[in-house]
């Protein structure tokens, strides 16, 4: 903001303010200021003013504005077409659709509310450049005008703000969408982006949600609270949350699901891919409180017949469907477990070795799919491993529980914890 120090024009300042034209006639009051929100531009441009004349709302447009002050506005003519304002796409009212409305600061990875919005004028344009959060912006509204001058040192820089944009009040729905500073949000954390989808109202969220790729939107769904994450699988539709469940890791889609009514269960199943359904049914099919119920069953199964370079081919093809993942399960050809390869040994054995070469003492730790968390936990520890093999009945692989699963199992409030991955 240092670039526009001194310049700083405050909304809430000139909001009311009246309107005269060029002769210094009175012709209204200006009741908002309407900017272009569909560009890429960092500081979006003033397109018009919002004009109170004898009781009607009119359309003044920013040619015909000649100077923004603190007491009032003057136009650079005194005839003027003066119509009735309508809304228009790609539009946006500061003062009904921005201001005290959430938005995101994005350099902070936080939710914040605008108690006041700052202009300067940049190569003759007018253009949103800032806002203030603090409550010296909230008495400076409450208070006489003059009273408290913006202070550019506590301003945030529009060029860090998402805004959504057609944020409620009459006649908004004009399809604005978030702007084309969405990209900025695609490089935070999925934490992140979970604790703004926890403090963003109903419908920030859903637009959050939907300008995300499907599978950062799961990520992202993954590390939100439990009572968090089912509020918005009641606010979604069948098909969006099911998009991103199928996404999800088949653990953590299937404890989404069991916080729900059964009907809406039934109905988000049908709307997830055929493979996603049947992980996650296998999960479901389990008691959360047993290693089948919260176990992973996204599985890399390699024939111990097959070679060292044929499985890092499948490895790198699967990675995006696998996530991250530490070893390769190897079965018989009858698809009876018999050891789990860690990655560190399948990446350094010569590409024409055969799995049954690489396997070593001593054994793979492996659970049942009833053994308890705590069963579970005391094998991780004795054995060292970051990860266990979940067996059935015939001692075929059937899922994988890492450490953090069983973090997540042991302490379900206190977020979700992921250790690092050798894969990723």
């Amino acid at each position: 903001m240092k670039s526009f120090k001194g310049s700083l024009i405050s909304l809430t300042g000139v909001l009311g303010q009246p309107i005269v034209n060029q002769n210094g006639q009175p012709i209204g009051q200006l009741t908002d200021l309407v900017f272009r929100w569909d560009n890429h531009e960092n500081y979006p441009p003033l397109t018009g003013l919002i004009v109170k004349v004898a009781g009607r709302q009119v359309w003044i447009g920013a040619a015909n504005l000649a100077k923004l002050k603190v007491d009032k506005v003057e136009l650079n003519n005194a005839k003027l077409d003066l119509r009735d304002f309508r809304p228009r796409s790609g539009e946006v009212r500061l003062a009904q659709e921005v201001l005290d409305h959430q938005l995101i600061d994005v350099d902070g990875a936080r939710v914040v509310r605008a108690s006041d919005l700052y202009l300067s004028v940049v190569s003759d344009e007018v253009r949103l450049v800032g806002l203030d959060v603090g409550y010296r912006a909230l008495l400076r509204r409450i208070g006489p005008r003059g009273w408290i001058k913006p202070s550019p040192d506590v301003v945030i820089d529009w060029a860090t703000i998402q805004s959504f944009g057609g944020q409620g009040g009459q006649d908004t729905k004009h399809d604005l969408k978030l702007s084309a500073k969405r990209q900025e949000l695609r490089r935070m954390r999925p934490g992140e982006l979970a604790d703004l989808l926890e403090d963003l109202g109903r419908d920030e969220r859903q637009e959050l949600l939907n300008s995300l790729s499907a599978e950062l939107a799961a990520d992202a769904l993954e590390e939100m609270e439990p009572e968090e994450l089912e509020a918005i699988l009641r606010e979604s539709t069948p098909s969006e949350i099911g998009q991103y469940l199928s996404k999800m890791e088949p653990d953590e889609a299937a404890d989404a699901l069991r916080d729900v009514d059964p009907d809406l269960r039934e109905d988000l199943l049908k709307n997830m891919s055929e493979n996603s359904v049947a992980h996650v049914a296998e999960v479901l099919s389990h008691d959360e409180s047993t290693a089948g119920g919260f176990m992973n069953t996204s599985l890399l199964i390699a024939k111990s017949s097959e070679t060292a370079a044929d499985v890092r081919q499948n490895l790198k093809a699967a990675q995006a469907e696998l996530g991250n993942i530490d070893a390769v399960v190897v079965t018989d050809q009858k698809g009876k477990f018999i050891y789990d390869l860690p990655l560190v040994d399948l990446l350094l054995a010569e590409p024409g070795d055969k799995l049954n070469k690489l396997v070593k003492l001593p054994a793979p730790v492996t659970a049942g799919t009833q053994a308890n968390i705590k069963q579970v936990a005391e094998l991780l520890v004795e054995s060292r491993r970051s990860s266990l093999v979940v067996l059935d009945e015939k001692e075929r692989p059937i899922g994988r529980i890492l450490a953090d699963d069983v973090v997540d199992a042991l302490l379900p409030d206190y977020g979700r914890f992921h250790f690092p991955r050798l894969w990723t």
